[in-house]
């Protein structure tokens, strides 16, 4: 079993720096998932993790080792991209068994660990199709399959599950958790998707701007958020971040922290803001019937937010509900988005 330790990573090209002094590490056998907008860096990462991305600056350790310039092949290391990367002209057999037909693993030693991964993942009676002839799910699953029989024990995953519609994103994720675990894989998963960080991790590390924002279990991440940027990439719909000398008559509603005067903003998430018969007055600009709840978008003086009820809301366009929250359901942030909690 393999561990990772990245240790102030640096990726510079010319003027501009891709990765900025990153470092993390992750637990053997465990799921970490890098996660950010498109362009943070977090495919950099996996990159040079990987060994396809030469590194500026830092180091990378695997199982203890130092791998910063060690050969991609050498690494102990598997990889599946965003792409399937598939050879069209083989078949799904010799898609499998491309890489390791090209370590020159023993034929029988083949057969055993392509038998045996073909019906983990439920492919042992496709072996013969061509990928032209497969659906998005299952060349997935072939592009797993493959990193299954390398038996490498680091596994990294290049956003394996943008091409794939919900439905079956939501059964890869099952998939990929379910392998992982019984593989006992280490494995670093990059997505810009929240529901498979939230869903799938036992770590995120969130970036930004090629700099870690900040880096736990998602629980963490979700309940306490350090920084504004924190707060709304992480939830469905995002956190409300408002000007809190801009809410008038809020101030019962947000906690007492020394020193709390000047520029502060007020977090809430929308399933702590509830429809109340007092509070404050918002006007209701369109409601999203989503079935098992509904999110009421709302002005609040100048500013705008959202609250989600449970069920259907009877609140319609253009009318004044009044609001309110707990103030222990506040999370407060300076006038730098950096959170502030005594």
């Amino acid at each position: 079993m393999s561990g990772i330790r990245a240790t102030n990573l640096v990726k510079q090209w010319d003027e501009i720096r891709a990765v900025d002094d990153v470092s993390f590490e992750t637990q053997q056998g465990s799921l970490t998932v890098l996660l950010g907008p498109s362009g943070c860096g977090k495919s950099t990462i996996l990159r040079m993790i990987a060994g396809l991305e030469e590194v500026s600056a830092g180091t990378i350790q695997i199982d203890g080792q130092d791998v910063t310039r060690e050969d991609p092949s050498k690494r102990g290391v598997s990889m599946v991209f965003q792409s399937y990367a598939l050879f069209p002209h083989l078949s799904v057999r010799e898609n499998i068994l491309f890489g390791l037909k090209v370590r020159k693993v023993p034929k029988d030693v083949q057969e055993r660990r392509l038998n045996d991964a073909a019906r983990m993942v439920g492919l042992d009676q496709l072996l013969d199709r061509r990928p032209a002839n497969l659906s998005g799910g299952q060349r997935q699953r072939v592009a797993l399959t493959r990193t299954i029989v390398s038996e490498q024990p680091v596994c990294l995953m290049d956003e394996p599950l943008s091409n794939l519609d919900a439905k079956l994103r939501a059964e890869m994720r099952d998939e990929i958790c379910t392998l992982q675990r019984k593989l006992g894989l280490t494995m670093l998963y990059v997505t810009h998707d929240q529901i498979e960080a939230m869903s799938m991790a036992d770590q995120v590390v969130l970036l930004q701007g090629g700099k870690i924002e900040q880096h736990g279990t998602p629980a963490e991440l979700y309940e306490a958020p350090q920084t504004t940027f924190a707060a709304r990439f992480l939830g469905m719909p995002p956190m409300n971040i408002l000007a809190a000398d801009q809410v008038e008559g809020a101030a019962r509603m947000i906690p007492k922290v020394a020193g709390t005067s000047g520029s502060w903003q007020i977090g809430i998430r929308p399933e702590n803001i509830h429809i109340a018969a007092k509070g404050l007055a918002a006007e209701v600009g369109a409601v999203d019937y989503m079935g098992a709840e509904t999110v009421l978008r709302l002005k609040l003086g100048s500013q705008n937010l959202m609250a989600r009820v449970n069920g259907r809301a009877s609140a319609a366009p253009g009318e004044t509900v009044n609001i309110s929250w707990k103030a222990q359901d506040v999370h407060l942030f300076d006038e730098h988005g950096i959170r502030r909690t005594g």
